[in-house]
Formats: C-alpha cells, structure tokens, sequence
C-alpha cells in the first residue's frame, strides 16, 4: 500500500556525518508513526528513533544526543541526521511507517562507518 524510498546513505569516516531521508507514497493515507530501524548481519533489527504525527520522538540509548529524527508531513518524508558516526552504527539502516493496517518497509540503505 504505501512505498518507502530511502536514500542518503554511504560510506563515512568516524565522527562523519550522513543525512538519511524517507519518501513515502502510494496510499499514505493515516500514516501515525514513522521511524528508522537499522541490522547489522547476523544481528536483530533494532530501533534506531521514532516519530508520530504530533511530532513526538523516541530514541534508542546508542544514540541519544547524536542522531536527530525529523517528519515533514507534508512531504511525506522522514529524516535522520547522524553526527558523531562510530563503527558500531555501521547497518543496513530501514524507513518504517505505520498505518492502522500494519507496518511498511522500505528496502534499506547501507550505512558504512569505518577509516
């Protein structure tokens, strides 16, 4: 129902800085919360931040005070900003948004963090 586009990810040096963006469209009708999530191989995906409508946020402990979620509603776009890279946020990372109906994904982007 709804298609999620990621983009802005790469390979960056430690204490870099990327920009990730999430494009929604489709039937994005009631779309509550959107957030990002991120896997390492061989790890579970994890939370990474989350963002509702109203503009509240959530944060995984990791990366509290580094990474800044943004929701631009009317374009249907989600953002994270990540400062202050380190190795151990390197994962594929996912857009995911939220409808009454369940959960979309997009398909991830590559986030490489090394020297």
């Amino acid at each position: 129902q709804v298609q999620l586009v990621e983009s802005g990810g790469g390979l960056v040096q430690p204490g870099g800085s990327l920009r990730l963006s999430c494009a929604a469209s489709g039937n994005i009708f009631n779309i509550y919360t959107m957030g990002w999530y991120r896997q390492a191989p061989g790890k579970q995906r994890e939370l990474v931040a989350t963002i509702t409508n109203g503009g509240n946020t959530n944060y995984a402990d990791s990366v509290k005070g580094r990474f800044t979620i943004s929701r631009d509603n009317a374009k249907n776009t989600v953002y994270l900003q990540m400062n202050s890279l380190q190795p151990e946020d390197t994962a594929v990372y996912y857009c995911a948004a939220d409808q009454a109906i369940g959960r979309n994904w997009g398909q991830g982007i590559q986030v490489t963090v090394s020297s």
